[in-house]
């Protein structure tokens, strides 16, 4: 199966890389964009099928690696193939 993690600022963090591109689409004269946010998406393949126990692996993965929980939200989506 395929599995897409979607890691993104939590709201309440500062994101001036978000900042710097709604600048830049500001400046190409698209004014009505606000609130831009730049994340991450990663995608792995993995072995079994949508089970809670392997949810329940997606997120320890998730919450100990591919995030930091402090500053960053996850979450996934699972592809069956």
């Amino acid at each position: 199966m395929k599995v897409t993690v979607f890691v993104s600022p939590k709201t309440t963090v500062l994101d001036p890389q978000g900042a710097a591109v709604e600048q830049a689409i500001k400046s190409l004269g698209h004014h009505s964009i606000e609130g831009v946010r730049v994340g991450k998406t990663i995608t792995f393949q993995m072995e079994g099928s949508d089970t809670p126990e392997i949810r329940d692996e997606i997120d320890r993965l998730c919450d100990g690696l591919l995030s930091n929980p402090v500053i960053e939200d996850y979450r996934f989506e699972i592809e069956a193939e």
